[in-house]
C-alpha cells in the first residue's frame, strides 16, 4: 500500500490479503457511522412536501403510531424508515428503503417495506388511472395481510399535522440499535424467501 493509505491495485483481482484487510477496516468504520448517515437523511426530509406534514413529519407520525401500538423496536424503526427512499430514489422509494434495511431486519419487515408502496396504492391509484387493486397479485402471499395492516394503521393515516408525534430524538437510540453493525446478517446465510 502507498503512503496515502490507499490500496495499490487497480483491478480487484490483483488485490492482496493485506489490502483487503485494510479495506475491511475502512468498511467497518463506515458501518459504525451508518446510523448517523440515516439520521441525517431523515433530517433532510423535514421540508415542505405538498402534504400537511413534511416527509419527516409523516415518518415520525407513522413510527409514533407503531410504537404506541406496541410494535417491537425493529418494526418501529422500519416504519420510521419506510419512506427514506423518497430522498434517495423517489421513483422506487419502497425498494430503496427495503434494501437499506435488509441486512439489519427480518425477512418479514424487509418484504413489508419493499412492497408498501404498491399496497398503499389502494388508497389513491384510482385517482391516477392505475389499478388500486394491484396489490392483489400478492393476495396468496403469507405477508399480504401484514402489509395491508402496515399501510392501514401506520402509513395512509399519518399525514395529520395535529397528531402528537414523538421527535426524531426519541427514535434515535432505536435507529442506532437496529442499524448496529452487530445486527448485520451474513448475506450468504440469509434465506432469500419469496421474492414474488
Amino acid at each position: 500500500m502507498t503512503s496515502e493509505q490507499t490500496v495499490d491495485f487497480i483491478r480487484m483481482s490483483e488485490g492482496t490479503a493485506e489490502e483487503y484487510a485494510f479495506l475491511d477496516r475502512i468498511e467497518a468504520a463506515e458501518l459504525e457511522h451508518f446510523p448517523d448517515r440515516v439520521l441525517d437523511w431523515l433530517g433532510r426530509m423535514d421540508v415542505p412536501s405538498g402534504y400537511k406534514v413534511t416527509r419527516l413529519g409523516h415518518c415520525l407520525q407513522a413510527a409514533t403510531r407503531a410504537h404506541r401500538a406496541g410494535e417491537d423496536e425493529e418494526t418501529v424503526v422500519c416504519v420510521l424508515l419506510h419512506d427514506i427512499g423518497d430522498i434517495l430514489a423517489p421513483a422506487n422509494h419502497s425498494e430503496v428503503a427495503a434494501a437499506l434495511l435488509r441486512p439489519y431486519v427480518s425477512e418479514r419487515n424487509y418484504w413489508i417495506v419493499k412492497h408498501h408502496g404498491l399496497f398503499q396504492g389502494v388508497y389513491y391509484f384510482h385517482h391516477m388511472g392505475q389499478d388500486p387493486h394491484a396489490r392483489d397479485q400478492y393476495r396468496d402471499h403469507p405477508l399480504y395481510q401484514a402489509t395491508v395492516d402496515f399501510c392501514a394503521h401506520y402509513d395512509q393515516n399519518s399525514f395529520d399535522p395535529d397528531y402528537p408525534s414523538e421527535p426524531l430524538e426519541f427514535f434515535e437510540p432505536m435507529v442506532r440499535r437496529i442499524l448496529s453493525p452487530s445486527r448485520i446478517s451474513d448475506p450468504g446465510a440469509r434465506p432469500a424467501g419469496p421474492e414474488q
